[in-house]
């Protein structure tokens, strides 16, 4: 069955349940929304230096949360097979060009256009899929595909080169996704991985700075330390939500719910930041947003029919969950670890 044309079962979740994972699950992309809020209070840390303080203290923050949980058994799993090994690494080298861009973008005014990668980045995954994986799309797949395409060129047009910060971060992100769904660990999990392998050459990096009397840790102040390492906790802390939600919920509300985040970076970049927004730029993220509706409305009529058809077959347990509007790190495990 592929991503983007079944449908699984999914047991019933008690209301109580089912409230818990969607108050969860807002809080998870409501904290990934207001993210850009968090980013310009580092300055006069440069991007990089941002970076690597989340890499190290992400570790730190997910390892307390582990060392909670207790879950250590596949720590010893994963380092018994180099394939999953090779392929954590290539996820880390991924998801740090998505950070770094990302907080490049946000502390250098262009909220908007970073806002904008997070929208095309289920469009981006599909065509990879096609490309990729040789998958095939429901013809109304194609459209939004092409309307998307058609957003690329408008949005070209409006800043006078291609958009290549929201590409970056789409692409980035999709590829992350299609190597995260081969290394199949929890989000937790692969957070620690992924952060283990980013921690030594994060850390050298950090002393190399502060060798170089050009670290900002240690000398703007307590508060400003303090605020470096709580991007530890800004990585994490979405993710324990998100997986919380994930258990609770069905695919299908979190696919809807993941365009929560970019919506409000997009509101944040256009009424606080004042960011411009010409009329060709508008006109680009309209054609955006007409492929994902596009996107969600085949993805919620392909799961009526799968749900009607369980209903004949007598098969009237489960609820209908339609594939993920993205691959597997929007609507998966690995939703926790972007911006």
């Amino acid at each position: 069955m592929r991503w983007y044309e079944g449908e699984a079962p999914v047991a019933r979740k008690p209301m109580g349940e089912q409230r818990t994972g969607l108050l969860n699950g807002f809080a998870a992309y409501g904290m990934w929304g207001l993210v850009p809020l968090f980013w310009p209070l580092l300055q006069p840390s440069g991007a990089v230096e941002i970076l690597a303080h989340r890499m190290v203290w992400s570790l730190v923050a997910v390892g307390v949360a582990l060392l909670v949980l207790r879950r250590w058994a596949w720590a010893g799993e994963l380092l018994r097979q180099p394939r999953r090994l090779l392929l954590v690494t290539a996820a880390a080298g991924f998801i740090t060009v998505n950070w770094g861009v990302y907080i490049w973008a946000v502390n250098t005014g262009h909220v908007v256009e970073a806002s904008l990668g997070y929208f095309i980045n289920p469009l981006v995954t599909i065509a990879m899929g096609v490309i990729l994986l040789k998958e095939r799309l429901r013809p109304v797949q194609w459209t939004a595909v092409g309307v998307c395409l058609a957003a690329v060129l408008v949005l070209t047009v409006g800043y006078g080169r291609p958009p290549w910060i929201s590409l970056c971060l789409a692409f980035s992100f999709a590829t992350y996704g299609l190597v995260k769904k081969k290394v199949n660990l929890g989000g937790v999990e692969s957070l620690a991985a992924e952060t283990a392998v980013q921690f030594l050459p994060a850390l050298a990096y950090l002393l190399w700075l502060g060798g170089q009397g050009e670290s900002t840790f240690g000398t703007e102040g307590a508060g400003h330390a303090a605020l470096l390492a709580a991007t530890g906790v800004v990585t994490a802390l979405p993710l324990v939500c998100f997986g919380a939600a994930a258990i609770r919920v069905p695919l299908s509300t979190l696919g809807l719910l993941q365009y929560l985040a970019p919506v409000i970076q997009f509101l944040l970049g256009v009424l606080y930041f004042h960011e411009a927004m010409p009329p060709e730029r508008w006109a680009g993220f309209a054609l955006v947003w007409l492929a994902l509706v596009l996107l969600t409305w085949d993805a919620l009529r392909a799961a009526r029919r799968g749900a009607q058809a369980r209903a004949l077959a007598g098969d009237g347990a489960v609820d209908a969950m339609p594939a993920p509007l993205t691959a597997t790190p929007a609507a998966g495990a690995t939703e926790d670890v972007r911006r």
